[in-house]
């Protein structure tokens, strides 16, 4: 009798632990489904916020880098711009150099001092034709000294302040030259025709020989204006009227005086 309860409580006890055993079976395979099922539905989740916000990272990180380029290539146009500027200004005094030094080449001058001046004003007009340059009294220049410039004689100083002066050019209508050629056995009176007529010479005796091209220079007369051998003019035309005794000559300035940046005043006065 009691082996029949004692079979009994075994197999109910066995029958628990299997019940209990399938319970927590079925329980975890629920939690681990649960957990899946979980997973599953927020890993779409996941993987959107991912995509989502690796762009969003990856345009801050392209904006922090879009800014220093742009930062950079600042620095980069300003360096270029300042070495641009440094060789505009290395090749603005080379040209500056180089046009003084042809401007004031001038050799026909010998051994007279000279005072190099800038043109700060040019006035031409069809009758008066006048430059201002910045050197004056206060540098040993006075009323009537020639002023030359590469080329030749491009005129006299007009009048004179402290630090400036007013040059009448070889050009102007009231302005003229006793030049001559060759030898020098002749002497022309060279007249100013206007800024945009050269210079003229007329009355020249017919025994004067005389050809296009000659160049004609400052005689030097004793009393003149200015020192001998100054290139003034170069004969373009020469015109002879049937029955004159002389002949009229047209003349261009040797120097470049629609072109004067600087020219040199020579301080020579005449002698008396």
């Amino acid at each position: 009798m009691a082996s029949d309860r004692s079979r009994r409580r075994a197999l109910a006890l066995a029958g628990v632990a299997t019940f209990v055993v399938i319970v927590l079976y079925a329980t975890g395979g629920v939690f681990s489904g649960l957990r899946t099922a979980a997973n599953t539905v927020v890993e779409p989740f996941n993987w959107s916020v991912n995509e989502v916000a690796r762009p969003i990272g990856h345009f801050f990180a392209g904006a922090v880098n879009y800014s220093d380029v742009v930062s950079q290539n600042q620095k980069l146009r300003y360096e270029l711009g300042k070495a641009q500027q440094q060789s505009n200004q290395l090749w603005s005094y080379e040209r500056q150099l180089e046009q003084i030094s042809t401007e004031l080449n001038v050799p026909f001058v010998g051994s007279l001092p000279t005072v190099a001046a800038q043109v700060t004003t040019l006035s031409p007009t069809n009758f008066a034709a006048t430059i201002d340059i910045n050197k004056g009294r206060d540098q040993g220049i006075l009323t009537g000294m020639p002023v030359v410039a590469n080329g030749g004689l491009v005129g006299s100083v007009l009048s004179t302040t402290p630090n400036g002066a007013t040059v009448r050019l070889v050009s102007d209508t009231s302005s003229s030259i006793g030049v001559t050629f060759g030898s020098g056995a002749v002497d022309i009176v060279v007249s100013g025709r206007g800024v945009n007529n050269g210079l003229a010479a007329t009355s020249v005796p017919l025994t004067t020989t005389l050809s296009p091209g000659t160049f004609l220079a400052t005689d030097g007369l004793q009393g003149g204006l200015f020192p001998a051998g100054i290139p003034v003019a170069k004969v373009a035309t020469i015109t002879l009227t049937p029955g004159a005794a002389t002949y009229n000559l047209t003349l261009r300035p040797t120097a470049d005086l629609r072109h004067l940046s600087y020219v040199d005043v020579v301080l020579w006065e005449p002698s008396a």
